[in-house]
């Protein structure tokens, strides 16, 4: 029999958050959905808010591999250049 550790093996650092944003005119949205069917018409009225409301320059839609894994290592490269990134699930 072999016991797991179940914690985390790599070492936390402490980060402080990025600066919020003041508004979201002329922002880039990140949208990440974790693949499920509901996500696309809750996504679908999320992004006329963003655009219509708040005038969000760019919204742009992703979907990871696996709904129940973390996101891709080159989906969160991407991210990086997004103003803010908006992470959901549907069932």
């Amino acid at each position: 029999m072999e016991i797991m550790n179940p914690s985390h093996e790599q070492r936390l650092t402490s980060q402080e958050p990025p600066p919020r944003l003041r508004n979201l005119e002329g922002a880039v949205i990140g949208v990440i959905s974790n693949g499920k069917e509901n996500t696309i018409p809750f996504f679908d009225r999320v992004e006329s808010i963003l655009r219509d409301e708040y005038g969000v320059s760019e919204v742009v839609r992703r979907t990871k591999a696996n709904y129940s894994a973390p996101a891709e290592a080159e989906l969160m490269a991407e991210a990086m250049g997004w103003d803010a990134v908006l992470s959901g699930v549907g069932d």
